[in-house]
This record gives C-alpha cells, structure tokens and sequence, in this order.
C-alpha cells in the first residue's frame, strides 16, 4: 500500500469519519514509520489547536506600526523606478536591433575612417 495521503491522516488526527479503507490505512500506518510521525505531528498540532484560548489570539497591532509601515512604503513609492533588463521576449528583440544598428554604425564609421567600402556578397 502507498502511503497514506495528508488529508486522510489530517482526518485521523481530527477524529473524523473517514471512508472504509482505515483498517488498511491503519496498518499501513502501523508499519511505516514515516507516515506514523507524520499522524503523530498532526495529532499534536490539532490538540494544541483545540487548547488555544481567546488569550492565546494574536491582536490587533498598535497604531504606530501601522503608521510605520505606511511611511516605508510611501518611501519607496517616491524612489526613482529602477531600470531593468527587459527579459521578455519584446525587449530582447529591441536589445537586438539596437545592436545591430551599432554594428552597422562601426562598419560604416570604420569604411569611412580607412577609406574602404564595406563589401557585401549577396546570395
């Protein structure tokens, strides 16, 4: 037997009802130390779940950590956009053609700077 999906063990964990294959998902759980610390750490989380009281919530963090957080972001809102190397396929096409204008830029200056035409062989 395949070990046990996540969701079967979580179901374990919880208690619930599950479908008619636990006597086969038992025993494989019985057998197989990974699914068997798997079951046993889920069962732990859902106890500590269940013992969680209205103390233990998080809340609602103070007023001047919101305010802190709206400064930093105005501040990086105000930066100058950073450019970026275009990695589609729109931009590497433009990279492209710019460099074939600056190849065809140098052999113009060069012929011109030597007193030489380039020669182009057609096919």
């Amino acid at each position: 037997m395949p070990h046990v999906e996540p969701a079967h063990l979580m179901d374990l964990a919880l208690g619930n009802d599950v479908s008619n294959d636990d006597p086969g998902a038992l025993r494989h759980i019985a057998a197989c130390d990974r699914c068997r610390e798997e079951l046993s750490q889920i069962t732990r989380v859902v106890v500590a779940a269940r013992d969680v009281e209205e103390p233990d919530l998080p809340t609602t963090p103070p007023e001047r950590v919101w305010q802190r957080i709206t400064q930093q972001l105005s501040a990086a809102s105000a930066e100058p956009p950073r450019i970026r190397r275009s990695t589609n396929r729109h931009g590497r096409t433009i990279r492209y053609a710019l460099g074939l204008l600056v190849g065809i830029a140098f052999i113009r200056w060069w012929s011109q700077a030597h007193g030489t035409r380039p020669h182009i062989t057609g096919p």
